[in-house]
């Protein structure tokens, strides 16, 4: 059930103002209506991929703060 293109981008569902808006868009680019949607949401599965990407990668250790190391020291012995 895999769709290539997703419903805010599919032009049946789109509306004549959104229509409207993509074609003048796509006329800009230099691309068919059909074309600019596809390259569209091409672009749109690169990015998610890649802020997916960036979440995924771990943060790295920051040193423990003054009250951590301080009560660190006081559970220690003399």
């Amino acid at each position: 059930m895999n769709k290539s293109s997703s419903s805010s981008t599919d032009p049946r569902r789109m509306t004549e103002g959104q229509r409207a808006y993509e074609a003048r868009r796509a006329a800009k680019a230099g691309m068919t209506l059909e074309k600019w949607l596809v390259e569209k949401e091409r672009r749109a599965r690169e990015e998610a991929a890649a802020a997916a990407r960036v979440e995924s990668a771990p943060a790295p250790a920051r040193k423990p703060g003054f009250f951590a190391r301080l009560l660190e020291r006081a559970q220690k012995p003399l």
